[in-house]
C-alpha cells in the first residue's frame, strides 16, 4: 500500500481488513507523501462505512492534519458537486431531493392513472428509469430503442419525469451521480477545477459500482491516475440495483499501468469456514484468483441440519441458540440468522417469541419512514417553513385537490425563473398569467389556508392549528381511500395520533396518561405552553430522538440478529445460521430462471464468510407454499462444499441421531454446571 505511482487495485478478500487498508493509505498520503488532506477524497456506499472510516483516520493522524479530508458516500460526493455547480446545472439553491415515495407519487401523476393496478406500472417505470440513469442514459439516449409499446411509454414517461424534476427544482437519488457525470463530461472548466481539488481518490467496495459511478471516478481522476480502489469480485451481490463487478476487470483496460495487490489473510473466521467458502466460490469464473486463509485454527465442522418442515427448522434454530448460549456462556447478540428473503423470518419471529429469545429484525421500517408520518410531517414542515419545497410538493395533492402535473410544472418553472420557493411564487401576480385561472385558484386557496393556520401558530395556538389542519383535510378519509382495508387505514391514523401525542408531550411538563391525542390540551394550556416552546424546535427534536433511539437500540441491545444475506455484508458474528439452504431459496427461484446462479453463489459465499466460529446450514424436507406442502431439495451449493468439513444431521446418510444424543448430554452438563 506504499505504492502511489499510479492506479492501484487492492483485491481484498472477506475479513481481510480492507477498511484498515484504506485508512492507513490515507494517513500515509498525508504524513509521508505530503498530500494535503483537503486534496484527498475517499468514497464508499453507506454512511455507516464512511463514519467508521473517518473515525479510524482520526485515530491514526492528528486532527489538524486531517482537516478538509473528504470521506463520504458516492451520493454525498455527487451532492457536493451539484451544490457547488448549481447554476451550471440549471437549478437554483434550495433544490429538493426526491426520495423513493416522492418519485413514485410523481410517476403516478405522469401516468395519469390512480388505480390500484397502476402501482405495478409505477414500480416498473421507476426501476427502468433508475437502470437507465445508472447506465448514464438520458431520455434522448433511449428514445427509439424501445422494443415494446410499454417500453415506449416508459421512455416518454422518463422524458416528462426529467422535465418535471427540472420544473420542481428537484433531483432524485440517481441524479446525485448522473448530473455530476454529465456536467463534468460537458464542461471542461468545471472538470479541471474538480480534478485539481481531488488529487488522490480512494474507493471502497469497488465491485459494487455501477456504470455512472465508474464514469464519475474516471472524470475525477483524469490523466493523473492517482487512484486506489479496494474491492472483491466474490462479494458482488447487488446487480439488481446496477452494480457491475466487471468494473474491476475494466480497470485493467482503462488503466494499463494498474498495479494489483491481493489480501488473502482472513482475520475473522476459522480455516474450516474459509475452506468451505473457497471451495464454493471456485465454481465461479475469476479474472483474479485468490484463496482465503487464517491463523485461527481449523475450527468446528460446519453443521448441516435437515428437518421435517419449516416449523421444525425454526424450533431447531431457537433450541440450538439457547444450547450454545448455555454451553459457551455467549450472549444473544453473538448469534445471527441469515435468510434469503424477509418472508422467511415471520415464523422464526413467532418461535423466538414463544421461547423468549430476544431478537432484532434488521430492515424494519422506521416510524418516520411510514407514508402517513411523512405526510403529516410534511404538513408541519410547511406550516413552520413555507419555503420547504420538498415538503410542499409531497402534500400539495394529498389529499387530492386537482393540482396535477399540468399545474405544478408551470409553477416550478416560474419559481425557478424568479429564484423563489413554490409557496412564495403562488403569491405573486405573475404566476396567474402562466396557467388557467381555475388551476391558479386551487393553488391560491391552498396557500391562503396555510396562511390562516400559520397565523394561529404565530399567535401561540399551534395545537389548535394542527387539529384544524387534520380536520380540514379529512386525512382519515384519504387513508380509507388509499389503504387495502379499513383496519389498515385505522392503524395508519393511529400512527398520526401517536406523533401528535408526542408533540403534545413536548408542550407539557407532566403528561397525563390515557388521554386521546386530539383532546390532550385545553386552549388555555396550549397558549400557556407555547410561550416557551417553538413548534419548529419540537419537530426537529422528534426527528433527532427517533434517530438516536434507533442508534441506541442497534448498538446496546443483546439480541439475536435476523437479517437477509444482502444486509449481512460487511458484518461478522461468532455464530451464524443460514436458514433455508435449498433450491429455489438459495439459489433463489428467480435467479435460477434468469440463469443468474453466479451471483447467488456469491451471496452464499458472503453468508458463509460472516461466521467467525460456527456455521450452521438448515434444510427442510418440505415447506408450505400457497397453502400446500411442497417437497424441498437441498441447494446445489451444498454439493460444492468440502465433504470432510461438513457434519450432517437428520439426513438418511447422516449420523442416525447420534449427534442429537451428544448435544442433549452437552446441554444437560451445561445446566448442571450452572448449579455447581
Amino acid at each position: 500500500m506504499l505504492y502511489v505511482g499510479g492506479p492501484l487495485l487492492v483485491l481484498a478478500g472477506a475479513g481481510s481488513g480492507k477498511t484498515s487498508v484504506i485508512t492507513r493509505k490515507i494517513a500515509w498520503l498525508i504524513e509521508e507523501c505530503d498530500i494535503a488532506a483537503h486534496h484527498i477524497a475517499a468514497v464508499t456506499f453507506t454512511n455507516k462505512a464512511a463514519r467508521e472510516m473517518k473515525q479510524r483516520v482520526g485515530e491514526l493522524i492528528p486532527r489538524q492534519s486531517s482537516r478538509g479530508l473528504t470521506v463520504c458516500t458516492f451520493h454525498h460526493l455527487g451532492l457536493k458537486i451539484i451544490q457547488r455547480e448549481i447554476r451550471a446545472l440549471g437549478r437554483k439553491k434550495g433544490f429538493s431531493i426526491f426520495d423513493d415515495q416522492d418519485t413514485k407519487a410523481l410517476l403516478k401523476d405522469l401516468l395519469l392513472d390512480h388505480s390500484d393496478a397502476a402501482a405495478t406500472l409505477v414500480d416498473i417505470c421507476q426501476q427502468q428509469i433508475s437502470r437507465w440513469k445508472s447506465n448514464c442514459q438520458s431520455p434522448e439516449d433511449v428514445t427509439g430503442l424501445a422494443e415494446s409499446p410499454q417500453e415506449a411509454r416508459i421512455v416518454e414517461v422518463y422524458r416528462r419525469y426529467k422535465q418535471a424534476l427540472t420544473s420542481y427544482n428537484a433531483v432524485d437519488f440517481d441524479d446525485l451521480i448522473l448530473l455530476p457525470v454529465q456536467l463534468l463530461e460537458q464542461n471542461e472548466e468545471i472538470r479541471c477545477r474538480w480534478q485539481a481539488k481531488i488529487r488522490y481518490l480512494l474507493v471502497d467496495e469497488y465491485q459494487d459500482t455501477n456504470a455512472s459511478q465508474y464514469r464519475l471516478v474516471q472524470l475525477l481522476v483524469g490523466e493523473r491516475h492517482a487512484l486506489a480502489v479496494v474491492g472483491d469480485d466474490d462479494q458482488s451481490i447487488y446487480s439488481w440495483r446496477g452494480a457491475n463487478p466487471e468494473n474491476l476487470v475494466q480497470l485493467k483496460t482503462d488503466y494499463p499501468d494498474l498495479k494489483v495487490i491481493k489480501l488473502e489473510q482472513n482475520y475473522r473466521s476459522t480455516n474450516r469456514i474459509l475452506r468451505a467458502a473457497n471451495h464454493l466460490i471456485d465454481n465461479n469464473p475469476h479474472i483474479y484468483e485468490k484463496k482465503l486463509w487464517s491463523d485461527k485454527g481449523l475450527g468446528d465442522s460446519i453443521q448441516v441440519i435437515q428437518v421435517a418442515n419449516e416449523d421444525a427448522e425454526t424450533e431447531r434454530i431457537a433450541d440450538q441458540i439457547i444450547e450454545q448460549k448455555l454451553q459457551q456462556k455467549a450472549r444473544f447478540k453473538h448469534f445471527a440468522v441469515l435468510v434469503r428473503g424477509n418472508y422467511q423470518a415471520r415464523l422464526l419471529e413467532l418461535k423466538f417469541q414463544s421461547k423468549q429469545v430476544p431478537y432484532h429484525l434488521t430492515g424494519g421500517t422506521s416510524f418516520f419512514a411510514r407514508g402517513e408520518i411523512k405526510d403529516f410531517m410534511s404538513y408541519l414542515r410547511v406550516l413552520v417553513n413555507p419555503d420547504d419545497d420538498a415538503a410542499f410538493l409531497r402534500i400539495v395533492n394529498v389529499p387530492r385537490r386537482k393540482i396535477g402535473i399540468g399545474t405544478l410544472e408551470p409553477l416550478g418553472q416560474y419559481a425557478t425563473h424568479r429564484e423563489c420557493s413554490l409557496f412564495t411564487a403562488i403569491g405573486e401576480l405573475g404566476l396567474q398569467q402562466s396557467m388557467p385561472t381555475a388551476n391558479y385558484e386551487r393553488l391560491r386557496n391552498l396557500t391562503r389556508w396555510f396562511e390562516g393556520l400559520q397565523r394561529q401558530v404565530d399567535n401561540g395556538n399551534a395545537l389548535a392549528a394542527i387539529k384544524e389542519m387534520l380536520n380540514d383535510i379529512d386525512y382519515l378519509g384519504w387513508l380509507h381511500q388509499n389503504s387495502s382495508s379499513a383496519a389498515v387505514a385505522e392503524r395508519r391514523m393511529e400512527n398520526v395520533y401517536f406523533l401528535l401525542d408526542s408533540i403534545v408531550k413536548e408542550l407539557r411538563d407532566e403528561p397525563k396518561q390515557g388521554q386521546e391525542a386530539e383532546l390532550s390540551l385545553s386552549p388555555e394550556e396550549e397558549n400557556e405552553e407555547l410561550e416557551t416552546t417553538e413548534l419548529e424546535d419540537i419537530i426537529k427534536k422528534l426527528l433527532l430522538r427517533d434517530l438516536l433511539d434507533q442508534q441506541s437500540e442497534e448498538e446496546a441491545d443483546d439480541k439475536v440478529q435476523i437479517m437477509t444475506l444482502h444486509a449481512s455484508k460487511g458484518l461478522e458474528f461468532p455464530h451464524v445460521f443460514i436458514m433455508g439452504f435449498e433450491e429455489e431459496i438459495l439459489p433463489h427461484r428467480n435467479s435460477i430462471e434468469d440463469g443468474n446462479i453466479e451471483e447467488e453463489r456469491r451471496l452464499a459465499y458472503v453468508g458463509i464468510t460472516r461466521a467467525q466460529q460456527t456455521l450452521t446450514l438448515t434444510i427442510a424436507r418440505q415447506r408450505k407454499q400457497f397453502g400446500e406442502m411442497h417437497q424441498c431439495e437441498s441447494s446445489r451449493f451444498l454439493a460444492e462444499l468440502p465433504v470432510d468439513d461438513l457434519h450432517k444431521c437428520g439426513f438418511s446418510d447422516g449420523d442416525g441421531g447420534a449427534a442429537n444424543i451428544v448435544k442433549a448430554q452437552q446441554t444437560l452438563d451445561s445446566l448442571k454446571g450452572l448449579f455447581d
